[in-house]
């Protein structure tokens, strides 16, 4: 029978809404009476709400679990609960094992120490000793490839050397219960194929691990099994592919796009993104080989600014399964500032599956100007346009291409 490393059973943790806490002591309380007499008798009246609520779950020993979520879904508040760094209001918890954090990467560097010495302090106060910090300081250094710079104060860092040594020192902890908080995705793209082969390590290491991320990706490949949570409660638990996509599709179906995930100058801007059919209606599934249509409406600040569009379609692991764009196809704002486009895909050959859309506007090579991630989400199914008599599955790849063959003689 499988052991288990951490069980908790229907956990809440409540909070005051625009109250900052008290320690409760008498000089505290006669200190806020003397300077905000009426904020004390309205102490009662104070708005609360659950970050978590009712919230059971079972990790094995050696597992590694995923934790995914929106922004403010209670993911961080029930890794600090686990980590004992806050104590639940109601519910219990045990874990069996000694317990490692990442919660925040370079939590008690001090900008005047040099990086050495901040190796020293941060691992001391993640848990390890000093011969422990000693006997790993080389491959620390090395990992963060700071061998140049560890004698210099990381206050002459820059940002990211900062968050590759923080990031090093705690990684190489090595505790049985590792608890894992979105730290996938510091220092460059180089860096963070590092930090995902290094928790790759950790996790085939027979540690337990729990960890959460909004690198679907990441998750789908280290994690087995991935918990959903949902402002503050698990909304599902199951294999990592289908959670995954479970909560893309949710995320798609409800997302607005005035909160949409976007960067760029904001000269010209989405205001919708639409997936069509071959015969122009709005749907949620294509036809694999089937002509497709995306269209896309906006607004710009400059009358007349020329553009190009790009739409990518990802897999709910994180693979960029296809980037449709041509450089040479430019579009213009009206006179009244706004914009309309449909791009046409002729036979669409993705493998059926699910798929997220990102979509960018800007100069290429020159301007970006609204990239939005996640903008729309759709499902590829099976057709019988596509001339194959083996079911389709993700063991042939991405892309399904039709070629004319000659045997050479």
């Amino acid at each position: 029978m499988t052991n288990t490393a951490i069980r908790a059973e229907n956990l809440g943790k409540r909070y005051h809404r625009g109250v900052a806490a008290t320690s409760g002591l008498l000089r505290d309380t006669l200190a806020l009476a003397l300077h905000s007499p009426l904020k004390l008798l309205r102490r009662d009246q104070k708005e609360t709400f659950w970050a978590l609520k009712n919230v059971s779950l079972e990790v094995h020993e050696g597992e590694v679990l995923g934790l995914i979520g929106r922004n403010g879904s209670g993911k961080t508040t029930l890794l600090k609960i686990l980590s004992r760094i806050t104590r639940p209001t109601e519910g219990w918890a045990e874990i069996h094992g000694r317990v490692g954090c990442l919660l925040e990467v370079g939590t008690g560097f001090h900008p005047e120490l040099s990086g050495r010495e901040n190796t020293y302090l941060s691992g001391a106060i993640l848990g390890m000793g000093k011969r422990e910090i000693g006997r790993k300081f080389d491959e620390i250094v090395s990992f963060a490839e700071l061998e140049k710079f560890i004698d210099t104060p990381v206050k002459h860092y820059s940002s990211g050397m900062y968050v590759r040594l923080a990031f090093a020192v705690a990684a190489h902890l090595e505790p049985e219960i590792l608890l894992v908080d979105e730290v996938l995705a510091v220092g460059d793209i180089n860096f963070q194929k590092k930090c995902l082969g290094k928790m790759d390590d950790v996790a085939h290491a027979g540690r337990t691990v729990v960890l959460v991320s909004h690198n679907l990706g990441a998750i789908s490949q280290l994690c087995p099994r991935t918990i959903w949570v949902e402002a503050g409660s698990i909304a599902a638990v199951g294999d990592s592919e289908s959670i995954v996509t479970q909560y893309m599709k949710n995320v798609s179906k409800n997302s607005d796009h005035q909160v949409w995930e976007r960067t760029g100058t904001s000269h010209v801007r989405f205001a919708s993104v639409e997936i069509l059919d071959a015969d122009g209606n709005s749907c949620a599934h294509l036809p694999m080989g089937h002509d497709a249509r995306i269209r896309v409406s906006g607004t710009g600040d400059r009358v007349g600014t020329e553009f190009n569009f790009a739409v990518q379609f990802i897999t709910t692991t994180g693979t960029i399964a296809m980037w449709v764009y041509d450089q040479t196809k430019t579009f213009r704002l009206n006179a009244k500032g706004e914009f309309s486009i449909e791009m046409r895909i002729p036979r669409l050959m993705l493998m059926p599956g699910s798929y997220v859309l990102s979509t960018w506007l800007g100069r290429a090579g020159q301007e970006n100007f609204d990239w939005v991630k996640n903008a729309a989400f759709v499902d590829v199914v099976q057709s019988d346009r596509i001339p194959v008599t083996d079911t389709i599955n993700n063991h042939y790849g991405i892309v399904y291409g039709i070629s004319e063959t000659d045997q050479l003689r």
